[in-house]
């Protein structure tokens, strides 16, 4: 399978990417194709919301000339993408909610009988970290996460909340074995 880990964090070596270096582990091992971008290394300008993406339905309709319509294509050619972010304010990082708002040149017609989408029937799934819990906390991400997929026509392939996070390094082998667990469900 191809797959595309979008790596949301502005740390490289934190607790989003230790958690990804697990699942990406586990599906390479399983003889996955998978290619992770690092996204704060990326030029990502937000969307403009100027609605000339909508005109012709491709990735490379967009008037910004930035890194993100190439991301786009390695997700329109990916049957499963990782969406990965710690958790900024009960909400996405900046560098990933950029990808996630420019996502919106994949679609078109929502909502209407003629709904067409460049990723229907994609594989999506979504890892989170955060140094609280879940509740009152993580909610609204997986909640505009599943909304998202609506749009997209995307497959919910599962969500992964590893919270109470300090340092890389003082994630339990607990943690580890989560990220095998979710690696092995999101493929199945």
């Amino acid at each position: 399978m191809k797959i595309t880990i979008l790596q949301g964090s502005a740390r490289k070596k934190g607790n989003t990417a230790k958690v990804l270096s697990w699942v990406e582990e586990e599906l390479t091992g399983m003889g996955h194709d998978v290619d992770n971008i690092y996204l704060h290394s990326k030029n990502l300008k937000g969307c403009m919301a100027c609605g000339k993406c909508k005109e012709k339905l491709e990735p490379t309709g967009c008037i910004q000339k930035d890194d993100v319509p190439g991301i786009l294509e390695k997700m329109i050619q990916s049957q499963l993408v990782i969406f990965s972010s710690p958790l900024y304010f009960w909400g996405f990082s900046s560098q990933i909610k950029a990808v996630i708002d420019r996502t919106y040149c994949l679609y078109t017609n929502a909502n209407q009988p003629n709904h067409a989408s460049l990723v229907d029937g994609q594989r999506q799934a979504l890892i989170a970290t955060g140094a609280g819990g879940y509740d009152d906390n993580a909610e609204g991400m997986m909640d505009a996460f599943g909304r998202m997929q609506k749009y997209h026509k995307a497959i919910n392939a599962g969500t992964l909340f590893i919270g109470s996070c300090t340092t890389p390094d003082a994630m339990e082998d607990s943690v580890k074995q989560q990220a095998v667990e979710f690696a092995r469900k999101i493929v199945s």
